[in-house]
């Protein structure tokens, strides 16, 4: 299992945990507002981390870290991945798991399937899945490739009648309008958490123009929650 970026420690990413952060290559999705270009389009280029060293890491701070979250790029796709990923995927799981940590998915949520054995088999605590904009159209202008509509809202599913910790959250950038906003929080509604996150304009943009756009600040997603947060058990904004 190759691993192409790595933060040792992370307070934020794994709500109420301190965790270790382990992002993949590839991605399924072209998202112009994405933060990881290089994960998505230029990984070959990145350094690679063998799951040997990160297991020796863990296993020297055990008693410090409560799990590891895996990311990228997109952790349940094929996309720019060895033959044998999926294998080495859930392999490098059940050593994370052998050593006490619990371990989480940060997913687009385009493969229910491997997202659903990952939660029977109990590989998996905590998921984290990114909803991109409603469930219309409009989902393809924000994740630049076609999408199937009918996975995304499955993965859905799965997820809020699990019994594992989960969230929701969606990245407010420049394409979306409080009326999104206002469609995704319907479309989850009872889910267990929603996160709004404010779009941050940085210079690793896969799109680098809507670092130039208008957005929704942190003070307009404060109103609008007001019209939503009692849709869900938790909400909150972040950034």
């Amino acid at each position: 299992m190759i691993f192409y970026g790595w933060q040792k420690i992370s307070l934020i990413e794994w709500p109420n945990k301190i965790s270790t952060v382990l992002f993949v290559s590839g991605c399924n999705f072209k998202c112009p507002f994405c933060y990881n270009r290089d994960l998505v389009l230029n990984y070959d280029r990145l350094p690679k981390i063998s799951q040997r060293k990160i297991l020796n890491f863990l296993k020297l701070r055990q008693r410090l870290i409560d799990g590891v979250i895996i990311t990228g790029g997109e952790p349940l796709s094929g996309v720019a991945k060895t033959k044998n990923y999926f294998n080495d995927l859930f392999n490098f799981i059940k050593k994370v798991k052998k050593l006490g940590l619990k371990i989480g998915i940060e997913t687009n949520g385009s493969d229910p399937e491997i997202l659903e054995k990952l939660i029977k088999e109990k590989l998996i605590d905590f998921v984290a899945m990114d909803i991109k904009a409603p469930l219309n159209a409009k989902y393809e202008e924000l994740t630049g490739v076609k999408v199937d509509l009918n996975k995304i809202k499955k993965s859905i599913e799965i997820i809020k009648n699990s019994e594992i910790d989960y969230e929701f959250r969606t990245t407010v950038a420049p394409l979306l309008s409080e009326k999104d906003i206002l469609e995704i929080a319907e479309e989850l509604k009872t889910a267990k958490k929603y996160a709004l996150q404010v779009f941050q304009p940085v210079d690793t943009l896969i799109e680098p123009s809507l670092a130039k756009m208008r957005f929704l600040n942190r003070k307009e997603l404060e109103e609008i929650s007001k019209k939503i947060k009692d849709n869900f058990q938790k909400f909150e904004i972040r950034g």
